[in-house]
């Protein structure tokens, strides 16, 4: 859809696209890069205010992506963008907390036990499925989504842009937008092509995990859902710990994060070996997933976390994992992704709508808080603090509450302390904890 541009830099919509030599052009209010959840929050979000959108991702769905494991703060990205309901059909997982348990210490966290108001539960399910939903969704309301299409290149007039994408058949295509959102997760097209790639300060870590079937799930600390589907996290050392995530089909996510030194590079090994070798080292793991089949069978990210120089110029901004990953152990991702998804949409529109944004501060300074915030606290779980914390031998029943609301996503309620000085709070408490551990031992 050609547009016409005036002085005042309106836009005339033609129905109808037109052919320069081999070149499609065609034009929109705003091209959202990648269909995963940040983009087709991002697509719902604008097309819902009326302006016309355009979604362009490189895969085919259904994909299998990390990150399936989501957070309370998500459910109201998910209803606002209209997705909730064909969710709730599809009947993923529920998941109303987290238990975390280190040797004989158990540590379990319910959102409904939780400082800041919100929602009290959300999903954990496989992505390739969950992503095509709302995927889904965003066409059926009648958003142009292209499948298998690479972003080859994208030039900026100010806030103006001409993307140039190649279709899965070769056929290439000029998308002229008003205002680009890059939600191309891993793919980072504007990181990349901006060069606004930053590395991240966090020490490297990899993770390696697999699907399974789950016959055997049982679990008598669940207090939520069915027995044996709570989401479970294993401290095996400090800085090396396992996920088992299980889904509504029956099949059961299971992954082991660490620094490299714990992975055997031989590139002879077997993944399997390696995953069994730590599966091995939690007696309940490997008894509930020893005669057990492979759905997905192991396979190794690392140094994953990564970051961006900045997460907005003149006519774009980056949303999701294109604009930082941290670490899958508090379910992070997601959150981020449907919030920065949800938060570039609506100041995209503000702007196109002749309003004047903040980006700086209302975007990026916005997100910056919130990452920071999980930052310390990923922090605090591989130093310790936070696993002294978790682990303390007398429960303050309104410490948790805060920390609790700080895994559930609330990580920009400034009236919760552990919010507001993330910094210090899990330091200082850390150390009183193990004073008190040092004193009773005493």
């Amino acid at each position: 859809m050609l547009y016409v541009s005036s002085e005042k830099k309106s836009i005339k919509y033609l129905n109808k696209k037109i052919n320069k030599g081999n070149t499609m052009e065609t034009s929109c209010d705003i091209l959202v890069i990648g269909a995963g959840p940040a983009g087709t929050i991002a697509a719902s979000m604008a097309h819902q205010a009326g302006k016309k959108v355009i979604v362009v991702e490189k895969t085919t769905f259904p994909r299998f992506v990390i990150g399936e494991s989501l957070l309370p703060t998500s459910m109201h990205h998910f209803e606002a963008a209209g997705f909730l309901n064909a969710l709730e059909d599809f009947d993923f997982e529920k998941k109303y907390g987290a238990l975390f348990i280190r040797d004989e210490e158990v540590a379990l966290f319910d959102f409904s036990q939780k400082f800041t108001k919100g929602w009290d539960w959300t999903y954990q399910a496989p992505r390739a499925d969950f992503d095509k939903v709302m995927a889904d969704e965003v066409v059926k309301m009648g958003v142009p989504l292209h499948y298998n299409t690479e972003v080859t290149s994208v030039e900026f007039n100010g806030t103006d842009s001409v993307t140039t994408i190649k279709h899965g058949d070769g056929k290439e295509e000029k998308i002229h937008a008003k205002f680009l959102i890059d939600a191309s997760g891993y793919g980072r097209v504007l990181p990349r092509f901006l060069g606004l790639d930053k590395p991240s300060t966090f020490p490297p870590k990899m993770a390696t995990f697999a699907h399974m079937t789950d016959t055997h799930r049982y679990d008598p600390r669940v207090e939520h859902g069915r027995p044996g589907v709570q989401i479970t996290f294993y401290v095996i050392e400090q800085e090396l710990w396992l996920w088992v995530i299980p889904f509504s089909n029956g099949n059961t996510s299971i992954g082991i994060v660490g620094d490299p030194k714990y992975f055997d590079q031989d590139p002879n090994k077997d993944p399997k070996e390696i995953f069994a070798k730590y599966m091995a080292l939690r007696p309940e793991v490997i008894e509930r997933f020893a005669d057990q089949e492979y759905i997905m069978e192991p396979r190794s990210i690392t140094n994953y976390a990564i970051s961006t120089l900045k997460m907005h110029g003149e006519g774009f901004a980056i949303a999701g994992n294109a604009t930082e990953f941290l670490d899958p152990v508090f379910s992070s991702g997601v959150g981020f992704a449907t919030e920065s998804g949800y938060k570039s949409a609506l100041l995209a529109v503000k702007q196109l709508n002749g309003e004047k944004v903040d980006w700086e501060e209302e975007y990026e300074q916005h997100m910056r808080r919130g990452i920071n915030v999980f930052r310390s606290y990923i922090a605090g779980w591989y130093n310790g603090d936070l696993q002294e914390i978790f682990f303390a031998p007398n429960e303050n029943p309104e410490i948790k509450e805060k920390v609790c609301a700080v895994l559930a996503g609330y990580v920009w309620d400034t009236e919760n302390p552990f919010v507001k000085k993330h910094e210090t709070a899990l330091k200082t408490l850390a150390n009183v904890i193990r004073l008190e551990r040092k004193h009773a031992e005493s």
